[in-house]
């Protein structure tokens, strides 16, 4: 026999003290920010840091290792794809925003490869579930970068065999950083270029 629901007090159903305990917290935070931020305009509590926002292309914070950023597919060693067209990303996506046309590899020792593989940017919910069912580590989200704004169209936004190859080629020369020193240099671009928002 099940034991009945506990009954709640007036308070309880009227979520106030929750309400409250809510607006307690954020005025908290409030305050101390403010009173921090003005202290350190008058050169005051400098060693007490408020919180701030990152103002962002200019400044950027540096994402931790297990940053799950933008994908690239993996290279072998003589600039080929590593990637086999077997389908397993494709079938673990939740978000079945990866799409793959498999083709006979013109060398007869590898059996196919694929001939497009593109990842919709806009589905994608980047939860990592395409790397880890690749059997041959061909795909992977280590590129410490964010989906880039490619355009106003969707079609903009879904990245070609391409693109994510050439992110592996921009690591494997330039080092970490060299994606997201791009990223900013593309932004700047635009804001630069005539008739930018």
């Amino acid at each position: 026999m099940e034991s009945p629901p506990p009954r709640l007090s007036l308070a309880e159903r009227l979520y106030l003290p929750q309400v409250l305990a809510g607006i307690g917290v954020t005025t908290r935070h409030f305050l101390r920010n403010l009173t921090l931020h003005s202290l350190h305009l008058f050169g005051l509590a400098r060693d007490r840091r408020a919180a701030v926002t990152t103002q962002y292309p200019e400044e950027r914070k540096t994402y931790p290792e297990g940053y799950r950023g933008a994908h690239r597919l993996t290279l072998k060693p003589d600039g080929s794809v590593r990637c086999t067209a077997c389908f397993l990303c494709a079938t673990a996506c939740p978000a079945k925003c990866i799409n793959i046309e498999a083709g006979e590899h013109p060398d007869p020792q590898v059996e196919k490869y694929p001939v497009r593989y593109e990842i919709d940017t806009l589905q994608c919910i980047y939860c990592g579930m395409c790397v880890e069912a690749c059997p041959c580590d061909a795909i992977r989200m280590d590129t410490f970068v964010h989906p880039r704004v490619w355009g106003y169209r969707r079609e903009d936004f879904v990245e070609s065999k391409a693109v994510l190859m050439e992110r592996s080629r921009v690591l494997q020369e330039r080092g970490r950083d060299a994606l997201m020193e791009d990223l900013q240099r593309a932004y700047a671009a635009e804001q630069g270029s005539p008739g930018a928002p």
